[in-house]
């Protein structure tokens, strides 16, 4: 383990590219399919294919979807697009060559904003956002020597989004992979499934003095399938490079592959021999022209973002930055909470209506939002009852919530009447309950008396029980403190 005052004379230096799977659905460049999980070889041509004599069209959606990206990072839009051949040799690749693009990415620049665990915020540059396709995949059966390849997902549309080195630390890495996936499902242009695939992400990463201006040499990190491993991956390479540093090693650019089990990386292959792609204009596809009609119409059909969405939550319904976190993480969670504030003021006691009961019963279920079966104007006053204190946080969200999930459409309040739920706010009716649980109890009177104030709960719990929680908590709390401090 290397010492923490070595490796603090060192800063990290880290830069992500991540490929998001367009959910389009048909290719890049031919209309097969896009298809998750069919039989292998099944969604192909001899487009996909790269036969003698065929030609790629390019795929209008998927260039719709690279523009929302770019306008959600606040990139330049390209207006003439230019596609380009890259040429290198892998089984999995049947045309020997990716069609992507080379010196004019469809989005240039552009900027992700982060927040830290600690709140802390920070702007990470992009360099580029640009279209390309994926290549197949290589299988490698168990007991089998051999290697079969998989050319369904050939030709499947990506962006490649490339980010400058402007990270530091592995928590500021994941703090983006987890900003870049809620961008690209706010935007419903990539499900990002990184377990699935469908979006991945190359690390770069260096080590330098600190203080120093110069980069060092970087090393590239793949196969990696979770936010968790990527974050892992640069911990561990900040450790073997400084180590070598320190030992006066030269540190190789290379590419790296992670193992899970070990949270190690090995070398795959050094950049210095690998030879260069030959990128070339692809001829068999002209430009592709954006109009500013075009773009505009795409800005118009741009949904809330998430950033927008969490400020929004802090500065206009009041919410703390932990429940802005938490209601933003889902772009159909954040609109539902959205729709219930048109319906109620109570915006806390929604957000925790949201957080809590909604999202517990979603997820052990395992549904989406679409399916919660309580209507918003419901759910709103539900969360009013318990706002005015005419039920109980408590009974709000453990018996009248769950009946309601299989009576959706009976108003709360009178549910709340027919189950006798009606919380008690009269002082007449709950002071025999106070002086009978006070009298029951005379050494725990005693006890508080005697300076064990915390016993007050215990009272109150009591207090709750048996007036079957209806008792005001507000007007049981005054109640109690005043005949346990006579």
């Amino acid at each position: 383990m290397l010492d923490k005052s070595i490796k603090d004379t060192y800063e990290l230096v880290i830069g992500l590219e991540v490929h998001a799977q367009l959910l389009t659905k048909s290719k890049m460049y031919t209309s097969d399919s896009t298809e998750y999980g069919n039989l292998p070889n099944t969604h192909i041509s001899v487009i996909t294919l790269g036969h003698p004599g065929t030609l790629p069209k390019v795929n209008k959606r998927a260039v719709e979807y690279a523009v929302k990206m770019g306008i959600a990072c606040n990139s330049e839009i390209t207006r003439r697009n230019i596609f380009a051949r890259k040429n290198y040799f892998y089984p999995d690749l049947p045309k020997g060559y990716q069609i992507t693009q080379d010196k004019g990415p469809i989005c240039v620049g552009g900027v992700v904003p982060i927040t830290l665990p600690d709140g802390t915020e920070k702007e990470v540059a992009l360099t580029r956002i640009h279209m390309e396709e994926d290549a197949g995949k290589s299988m490698h059966l168990a007991g089998e020597v051999d290697t079969l390849v998989d050319f369904n997902r050939a030709g499947v549309p990506l962006i490649e989004i490339v980010s400058e080195p402007d990270m530091r630390s592995s928590e500021e890495a994941y703090a983006y992979l987890v900003e870049i996936k809620k961008l690209v499902r706010y935007l419903d242009i990539c499900d990002g499934n990184m377990e699935e695939g469908s979006l991945r992400c190359d690390a770069n990463i260096s080590v330098r003095k600190r203080g120093e201006s110069a980069y060092g040499k970087k090393v590239e990190v793949k196969n990696m399938n979770s936010f968790r491993n990527v974050a892992r991956a640069i911990e561990h390479e900040f450790e073997r490079q400084v180590l070598l540093a320190e030992a006066g090693v030269e540190i190789v650019s290379e590419t790296r592959t992670f193992d899970a089990t070990t949270g190690t990386t090995a070398s795959m292959r050094t950049k210095e021999d690998l030879n260069d792609y030959r990128y070339f204009p692809e001829p068999d596809l002209s430009p592709v022209v954006i109009s500013e009609e075009w773009l505009q119409s795409v800005r118009e059909s741009m949904p809330p973002l998430p950033r927008f969405l969490y400020q929004k939550f802090m500065q206009t319904y009041q919410l703390p930055a932990y429940d802005a976190g938490v209601l933003t993480e889902s772009k159909e969670i954040a609109l539902y909470f959205e729709a219930l504030c048109t319906h109620t003021q109570a915006y806390k006691g929604a957000s925790n209506m949201v957080m809590g009961p909604v999202k517990s019963y979603l997820n052990e279920l395992t549904l989406s939002i679409a399916d919660f079966p309580i209507p918003v104007e419901n759910l709103a006053k539900l969360v009013d009852l318990a706002d005015t204190g005419k039920v109980s946080a408590s009974v709000a969200t453990q018996r009248l919530f769950p009946t309601m999930l299989a009576r959706p459409e009976v108003d709360p309040l009178a549910l709340a009447q027919e189950l006798n739920l009606i919380q008690e706010s009269d002082t007449a009716s709950i002071l025999p309950i106070v002086e009978e649980v006070v009298a029951a109890f005379p050494d725990k009177v005693a006890a508080y008396k005697g300076g064990k104030k915390g016993l007050l709960g215990m009272f109150m719990g009591e207090v709750m029980k048996r007036s079957k929680g209806k008792a005001d908590p507000k007007v049981a709390t005054q109640l109690l403190t005043e005949q346990l401090e006579k």
